[in-house]
């Protein structure tokens, strides 16, 4: 009985050794799921604009007639704000392009001077070479000189009216052309020439005077407009015709018998401006062209080719 007992004992502890424990089963972590909200994207931010780079050449570039009495055509270096010959302010066109002169008794150098818009300036320096001028030398003293009272009280008025046409400043680019011949036929004054009595120079000839005969027609050199037309005579120029060519340039005619143009009238080169006479204090019948820019007196026979 007790040997059944432990058998039964035993079995027991068998089955238990061997009894299969079920696993158990863990409940899957919960998840969260949260749905997308729609924002606005940040706006890029800008790409810095680029400098501009200057059109236009690096330095000066002109050419003429680098001489006294004579000119320039040029353009400015890109980029230019502003631009000189020496003290006088050059007009710039939309590209750069600009007008300069020297004058009759110009020292034998000149520079050119641009500002750019970076603060840099940009200097070209200008040999101008000497004339040889027709100068006659008189053994006799100079005439007294001196006007009346009462022949500057006629003449004040003449010469305000001239400095006002000479300096009118007009939109014209008359002074890009190369000039013609207002008129041809014998030249008898030379711009330049002058007088020296006794050590004592006089004033030397403004202009250049070309005598074909009395009556002839001359004509507009270049474009530009009228900014003064004397149909009553000056005292010494007689009828006078004053033209603006633009960029400070500008060409009076002196001594018409008469005038075809009226004042603010547009010209173009080769228009007929008037007749050739000996109006004003002339010795005889003769056309006397001058030449400036601002108070530079030039040689017109540095603008023209050889007379056809």
């Amino acid at each position: 009985m007790i040997a059944f007992r432990a058998m039964a004992v035993g079995a027991a502890v068998l089955l238990a050794g061997c009894a299969v424990v079920p696993q158990v089963e863990q409940a899957p972590e919960s998840v969260e799921v949260v749905q997308p909200v729609a924002t606005q994207a940040p706006a890029p931010a800008p790409a810095p604009t680029p400098t501009p780079t200057p059109t236009g050449p690096g330095t000066f570039l002109f050419n003429g007639e680098l001489t006294q009495g004579g000119w320039i055509r040029g353009q400015a270096p890109g980029g230019t704000v502003t631009a000189r010959l020496g003290d006088q302010e050059l007009a710039l066109d939309d590209e750069g392009r600009f007008f300069a002169a020297f004058d009759r008794d110009a020292g034998g150098s000149a520079e050119l001077v641009a500002r750019l818009e970076d603060g840099r300036e940009i200097r070209s320096p200008i040999t101008v070479s000497p004339r040889a001028w027709d100068i006659e030398h008189i053994n006799a003293a100079r005439r007294p000189g001196g006007s009346s009272e009462a022949f500057m009280r006629r003449r004040q008025p003449e010469l305000d009216a001239i400095w006002d046409a000479r300096t009118a400043n007009s939109d014209s680019d008359g002074w890009q052309q190369d000039f013609i011949w207002p008129v041809t036929g014998r030249i008898s004054g030379r711009f330049g020439s002058q007088r020296v009595y006794r050590g004592e120079p006089g004033s030397y000839h403004s202009g250049l005077d070309i005598a074909p005969g009395a009556g002839v027609p001359f004509v507009a050199p270049a474009d530009g407009v009228v900014t003064l037309a004397a149909y009553d005579p000056f005292s010494l120029e007689g009828h006078l015709i004053i033209i603006d060519h633009g960029a400070g340039l500008n060409s009076a005619f002196l001594h018409a018998s008469q005038i075809f143009v009226t004042e603010g009238q547009r010209v173009e080169q080769g228009d007929r401006l008037g007749l050739i006479g000996a109006t004003g204090r002339a010795t005889g019948p003769h056309l006397h062209w001058s030449i400036k820019w601002h108070l530079a007196r030039l040689d017109p026979l540095l603008f023209l080719g050889p007379m056809p």
